[in-house]
């Protein structure tokens, strides 16, 4: 594997994400993802289910480039409610881990007044490193 995660002495270790990882490889970025199908469709109002969609999304983007979840090293969360993402987080962990598996990259999750789309509720963007092949 090409990356290493960051965990500097003495520090804490996060709880389901890193505080850094070093990667070395081809980078695949991805753009913001929202809870939409393939015909741009929302598919529900519901957070947990849009988020669960936005991260399949993310995962169908990196398999088209040669990519999967193991590869990602950062996630951008945009939430257009703070108090919804953390009154959801067993669900929201719940719903990773089963497309993303136990594989936790550096995150960073902010609040944002709104996004582009009308009733999206959170917005994820993903860089992956895929490990250079020795030949």
């Amino acid at each position: 594997m090409s990356q290493k995660v960051l965990q500097p002495d003495g520090w804490p270790r996060p709880s389901g994400y890193a505080n850094g990882i070093a990667a070395s490889g081809t980078m695949v970025f991805v753009s913001g993802m929202i809870g939409w199908d393939q015909h741009q469709q929302l598919v529900s109002e519901e957070f947990v289910l849009q988020a669960r969609q936005a991260l399949q999304n993310i995962v169908d983007v990196l398999a088209s480039g040669g990519a999967e979840p193991a590869h990602v090293v950062r996630l951008t969360w945009y939430v257009t409610d703070k108090a919804e993402y953390l009154a959801q987080r067993k669900a929201l962990g719940a719903v990773y881990r089963e497309i993303f598996g136990r594989h936790f990259p550096a995150m960073t999750a902010v609040q944002v007044a709104a996004l582009m789309e009308d009733g999206a509720k959170v917005e994820i963007e993903a860089t992956a490193v895929i490990p250079s092949r020795n030949v």
